[in-house]
């Protein structure tokens, strides 16, 4: 019988304080444009400084996931929002004290990226240790629905501080993170021996990882179709917002237009596990790749904001379902040792398909007409769906329940 993930008081305040600290996040993020706007006037300068938090993430990406699987995994959730709290504190004290300065601010967002891919990989590590296997789905699909949850809400709220008073939305994020803080300290993480001894090289620590991944079929022609899809999607999603303005929809309907992505996102992430149960591996991947494939096109022919909004949402509805099966599937398959790096290894993965999709989606809706682009956009989905729908790995996709987690070697086994 399957025990309740509300009843799972170590997730809870996992969840709990992840929630706030992705909202301050969100929050400040809102706002760290608009403070650099503001003290340089330079759009230039804003979009470097936001450009630093997504580089120092990539950067520091693969050696977060070998440091997660080599030193103690809740020490370092502490260590990076105690970090990060004293870094956004800085800032906000320089602008109380009207003393904000460009190196500051990129110093800032370095920190804040750095401390995020740290702390990625320790958390999803500890995930399997902290619920266990029949609450991992859920576990998974509602760490979903708490991303987007904290960007909707830590966006709204981020403008709306700032309007206050610009130090308002750092001071609330400061102080979300001091909450995350206190409440990550009574969860109680399984111990767990370090997987390499003090002086072990990272390099290679970060290269076993890579290998897994490459290795294990299942996970690699996943990562691929991902990939593919994202790079896809996120060209697409530029060249719908570039659309909508070309054809006159507000500011406002464009930002309930790109808010209904996240909204989809929550609802989508609230019926995974629902799902995930009920359908085949295989059919759970592909009914995304088919279910884009089919709306991408419309958007072609649809002139109001409201009504992208709307398909926007229906876009959203299954994603978290096959990403909970996949990530499902993969946190049981990947020895505890690895975990950290698996987790490093996607979010990297995920990082460059982010960066270069809406590159390459602006290049496209620069290059043709508005209507082309979305079509030209639609038509790459379109391929990859084909792809990986005669793919014989996805169609022989196991289901996570038939999988038994990797025994960790015992201290014998180990100085054997």
């Amino acid at each position: 019988m399957t025990t309740r993930l509300s009843r799972n008081r170590n997730y809870q305040l996992l969840w709990g304080s992840q929630a706030l600290s992705e909202a301050g996040f969100s929050a400040s993020m809102i706002a760290l444009p608009l403070l650099v706007l503001a003290v340089t006037g330079s759009p230039a300068l804003s979009g470097l400084v936001l450009g630093v938090d997504a580089m120092a993430q990539l950067v520091a990406g693969l050696p977060a996931g070998a440091l997660a699987d080599r030193w103690d995994r809740k020490k370092i959730l502490l260590g990076c929002e105690a970090v990060y709290a004293l870094a956004v504190a800085s800032l906000a004290a320089a602008i109380w004290w009207d003393a904000v300065s460009v190196p500051h601010l990129v110093a800032v967002a370095a920190v804040m990226g750095c401390c995020r891919s740290l702390f990625g990989p320790a958390e999803g590590a500890m995930l399997a240790g902290v619920v266990p296997p029949a609450q991992l789905p859920t576990a998974v699909a509602m760490n979903s629905a708490r991303g987007a949850l904290g960007q909707l809400s830590g966006t709204a709220v981020g403008g709306f501080l700032y309007g206050l008073g610009r130090a308002v939305p750092f001071a609330f994020d400061v102080l979300v993170h001091l909450i995350s803080l206190v409440a990550l300290t009574f969860v109680r993480a399984p111990r767990r021996e370090a997987a390499a001894p003090a002086g072990g090289h990272l390099g290679r620590e970060m290269a076993e990882g890579l290998r897994w991944v490459w290795s294990e079929r299942h996970v690699r022609v996943t990562v691929a179709c991902a990939v593919s899809l994202n790079f896809f999607f996120s060209a697409y999603y530029i060249v719908i917002i570039v659309l909508a303005k070309e054809r006159g929809v507000t500011s406002g309907e464009i930002g309930v237009m790109a808010a209904m992505l996240g909204v989809g996102g929550v609802v989508g992430s609230l019926i995974a596990p629902s799902l995930q149960r009920r359908l085949s591996p295989y059919v759970s991947i592909m009914s995304v790749f088919w279910v884009l494939t089919l709306l991408t096109p419309l958007a072609a022919v649809i002139h109001d904001g409201y009504l992208l909004g709307a398909l926007f949402v229906a876009m959203a509805l299954l994603p978290p379902t096959a990403n909970t099966t996949i990530g499902t599937y993969q946190l049981l398959l990947t020895p505890d040792r690895l975990r950290g790096r698996l987790t490093s290894v996607m979010g990297v993965i995920g990082g460059v398909s982010a960066a270069t999709g809406p590159a390459f989606g602006g290049l496209v809706v620069q290059a043709f007409p508005g209507t082309d682009a979305v079509l030209l956009c639609a038509a790459g989905i379109a391929l990859v769906t084909l792809v990986v729908t005669a793919s014989p790995t996805l169609r022989r996709f196991p289901r996570a329940d038939t999988l038994v987690p990797e025994p960790e070697p015992t201290t014998e086994e180990k100085t054997s």
